[in-house]
């Protein structure tokens, strides 16, 4: 296959190509995982999440207009499963940060300082507001562009950036 753009194989997925499918199963998984635990999503229903952003949208690849990135279009569909869960179950839990995730190191004060503050970090993420949470999530660990930030959380790009720069303000503040 020599598809390499997600345009690509998009088209090819609608003349019948299920092998397209996969691939972009296979270059998206991943990335909407880690978001969608990022913003919150119950660890136990990821998975199920994730086949059910795909399913929904390849079921309406038909109909899609294209406005955007598909990423940012499967992120937008995903966000949305996750909102819908969390609001059948009554609220979101954030998902901490693991302590094998974080670099060991000799120095034990060291080691406590950068603790303190993951601690304090972790702290700020859950209280932003949901959009500047998201935003930045979406832009700092997936490394979405405005515009496609605009796509998956349904607001503009000027409002992107507006609340990716109050969110980096709250965490700096956090950290000094």
């Amino acid at each position: 296959m020599t598809a390499t753009t997600d345009d690509d194989l998009i088209r090819e997925f609608l003349a019948g190509s299920e092998a397209a499918a996969t691939q972009l199963v296979v270059r998206h998984t991943s990335s909407l995982g880690r978001y969608l635990a990022a913003v919150g999503a119950d660890p136990g229903e990821i998975e199920d999440l994730v086949q059910e952003a795909f399913f929904r949208a390849f079921r309406s690849l038909g109909g899609w207009k294209g406005h955007g990135s598909f990423r940012a279009w499967l992120f937008r569909i995903g966000v949305n499963l996750a909102r819908d869960r969390a609001r059948a179950h009554r609220g979101l839990t954030l998902v901490p940060i693991e302590e094998e995730e974080i670099v060991a190191g000799a120095d034990p004060e060291g080691e406590m300082g950068v603790q303190d503050m993951v601690g304090r970090i972790e702290s700020v993420l859950a209280e932003l507001p949901r959009l500047q949470r998201e935003v930045f999530l979406l832009r700092a660990q997936q490394a979405l562009g405005y515009e496609e930030i605009a796509v998956a959380l349904e607001t503009t790009p000027g409002a992107a950036r507006v609340h990716y720069h109050h969110a980096v303000r709250r965490l700096k503040e956090a950290v000094r």
